[in-house]
């Protein structure tokens, strides 16, 4: 089936973003999976090409066309060719941080940030998790207690994307510590503060090449300029912006999907067993069938999604829809491609093996399968 919701400017953008992760990612790849780390270099040709700032107004640096379609190709050609850690960083980058900076920055916020983050020079990720606050984030317990004209920063966050690169940091933060939802702010912590540190780039199951770290504060002072929106509103700051957030990861979830299809498929076409290709055997060719139906179905779900989003018509309980079905579904097509390829599905040079590890934590970040359930379990009136 056709997929309608792109135009030719946005096959033109993929056509552009296909290249440039064949010129400067593909080859790399194992490189970045080995160092634990993407080269900082890759956000900055990013930049050049015009990936990561088509959404940033024009007199800030970027493209001034803030349409999610073109994020979309972003996170789909990624997962395409297999490449998680390195689309993750530019996602998280452009999907979820990025609309914190374009809608919640003063003026002269945006006159520092911008710029460096639509060329790449400024790379940003966001702090929430802590060692005791998952899901919870009402839970956290990083303060941020004012003292002139500074906040005053102290506690600690885990498992941050980017978290090792990363030049800009939105941080949750509990201005007031004696109210949950209504005491939490957001602040930006920048490279170099006083007090702030980086603990381990943290070794995963998968997405070997994402940095993925501990960040600490120690006494780290915030100038009340870093302020990102109002004080006080940083939950309800975070909750408007997790519909794209999700609907980031159901993107890249469907794409890896299809991808591990499309690699099952063609093997399942050329290894024989007992005289014939593999493929040609009803169980597989039945269980391949069935995952292409779910895939076709994800994606035209994803598809509409993806119009409401812009339309600004998506709702929380659409966007949980879209990350449930896309992510469980990517960990199915995973599962079965890697059980298709035999042993070799279990070896790491096969994408399906780096894929299927890759996929596990699609099902927990962003909120876990099981919060998805219960935000649309709710909206049925349960």
């Amino acid at each position: 089936m056709e997929r309608t919701i792109f135009e030719a400017e946005h096959e033109q953008f993929r056509d552009a973003v296909r290249q440039f992760l064949a010129r400067e990612v593909v080859e790399r790849n194992d490189g970045f999976e080995r160092a634990g780390i993407v080269d900082r270099d890759v956000f900055l040709a990013a930049g050049r090409a015009g990936f990561l700032g088509f959404a940033v107004p024009e007199e800030h640096g970027g493209g001034g066309v803030r349409d999610f379609r073109y994020n979309a190709v972003l996170g789909e050609e990624a997962a395409r060719l297999g490449l998680g850690s390195v689309g993750l960083g530019l996602t998280l980058h452009t999907d979820i941080c990025q609309p914190y900076f374009l809608d919640l920055t003063t003026d002269e916020q945006k006159q520092r940030w911008l710029p460096g983050i639509a060329s790449g020079e400024l790379i940003t990720a966001v702090a929430m998790t802590e060692p005791g606050a998952g899901s919870d984030l009402a839970a956290i317990a990083t303060t941020a207690e004012r003292d002139g004209d500074d906040y005053v920063v102290n506690g600690s966050k885990t498992f941050i994307t980017n978290g090792i690169n990363a030049d800009l940091v939105i941080v949750a933060v509990k201005t007031d510590p004696t109210r949950r939802h209504a005491g939490m702010s957001l602040v930006v912590v920048e490279r170099g503060m006083p007090g702030f540190e980086r603990g381990r780039n943290l070794e995963k199951l998968g997405l070997h090449g994402q940095d993925t770290a501990e960040l600490f504060f120690d006494d780290v002072r915030v100038p009340a300029a870093n302020l990102l929106g109002v004080e006080g509103s940083g939950f309800r700051h975070l909750a408007q912006k997790l519909a794209q957030e999700r609907l980031s990861i159901a993107v890249a979830g469907v794409a890896a999907a299809r991808a591990a299809l499309d690699w099952t498929v063609d093997y399942a076409k050329e290894r024989t067993a007992f005289g014939a290709p593999i493929g040609s055997f009803q169980n597989s060719k039945f269980r391949l069938a069935e995952l292409a139906t779910d895939v076709a179905v994800g994606q035209a779900f994803l598809d509409q999604c993806i119009v409401g989003l812009n339309a600004g018509e998506l709702s929380g309980e659409e966007a949980a829809m879209a990350k449930l079905w896309c992510t469980e579904l990517q960990g199915r097509a995973v599962d079965l491609g890697v059980q298709l390829h035999g042993g070799y599905g279990y070896m790491a040079e096969y994408p399906i093996a780096r894929a299927f590890a890759d996929a596990r934590i699609t099902r927990i970040y962003g909120g876990t399968s099981e919060v998805m359930k219960e935000i649309v379990g709710r909206s049925l009136g349960l």
